[in-house]
């Protein structure tokens, strides 16, 4: 099987902080790491393909510093690395992104066909869920996200089977490749990487492609330029003033507990005044 997995290198959630005067995210001196969600892209794409044979190719848009989230992913397993960067990448939004991110598969396509694609349900710092299907979308693959679990594969008949968790249980679908799956988090572990895996990440070479190598053929679909999406502003919550208030209760009469918790909410004054607005507002509709 030839399967392309895409990821994306991000800053690590722990660490960021929002400007007080701008703000805006500050990124200087936050360690970057693979998208978490990817790893679980990551995982599956390498358990096929011990399973059926081919190869696993990781690939990422982004700047050059971003080679070290693709040297980590050969690192576990992975075959080959694509770097797709470019100046005029810069700024991508969801759109923008799977433009670039389906040209450069279409030219790996052209020198193998490609099965399967992967991606991580969505990203820790834009939270969109956007580029997987929009993927899909631009090179007509069949789309299965939040996938739990691969149940098989027939090679031969060219379909696939999976479980995919939605609202109210788990649906059960079989789909015929190409296929793009966005991995849902919890449906694996990502493997230790080998010693020889570590020391040939250490030696590879990624491919490196800018905007003419990943066959870009409209500039104005990349970038800034191809971003309808606009960032007014990013800010922190604002810290709350009302502190946790703890409630006794006898564990003996949990009614009586329960009532006397039901009535402390109601009257706590933020929960009052939307009862009130509720009780207006139906009023008027009367």
């Amino acid at each position: 099987m030839n399967i392309v997995v895409c990821i994306k290198q991000v800053p690590d959630s722990t660490h960021i902080r929002v400007h007080p005067v701008t703000n805006t995210i500050m990124r200087q001196g936050v360690p970057a790491i693979i998208n978490p969600y990817d790893l679980f892209a990551i995982e599956e794409a390498l358990r096929l393909r011990d399973a059926h044979g081919g190869k696993v190719t990781v690939m990422t848009m982004g700047p050059p510093p971003a080679a070290a989230a693709l040297k980590k992913a050969l690192a576990y397993g992975c075959d080959e690395a694509v770097l797709v960067t470019d100046k005029i990448f810069s700024g991508a939004d969801t759109l923008a992104t799977s433009y670039v991110l389906a040209a450069a598969i279409t030219m790996l396509n052209k020198e193998a066909p490609v099965d399967l694609v992967f991606t991580g349900k969505q990203t820790i710092d834009g939270d969109t869920a956007q580029v997987g299907p929009g993927i899909a979308k631009r090179l007509d693959l069949e789309l299965l996200t939040y996938v739990a679990k691969i149940v098989a594969v027939d090679q031969a008949a060219g379909t696939i089977q999976v479980e995919r968790r939605a609202e109210g249980g788990v649906q059960l679908l079989e789909t015929r490749l190409p296929a793009l799956i966005t991995m849902l988090e919890g449906s694996n572990e990502i493997r230790f990487g080998s010693a020889p895996d570590v020391f040939r990440a250490a030696r590879a070479e990624v491919r490196v492609w800018d905007r003419n190598s990943a066959g870009i053929e409209d500039i104005k679909k990349v970038g800034l330029k191809g971003s309808p999406t606009i960032v007014s502003r990013v800010f922190g919550p604002t810290p709350r003033d009302e502190k946790a208030e703890q409630i006794a209760f006898d564990p003996a009469t949990p009614e009586t507990a329960t009532q006397a918790l039901l009535e402390k909410v109601l009257t706590m004054p933020k929960v009052a005044k939307e009862l009130e607005r509720h009780q207006t507002t139906g009023a008027r509709h009367e």
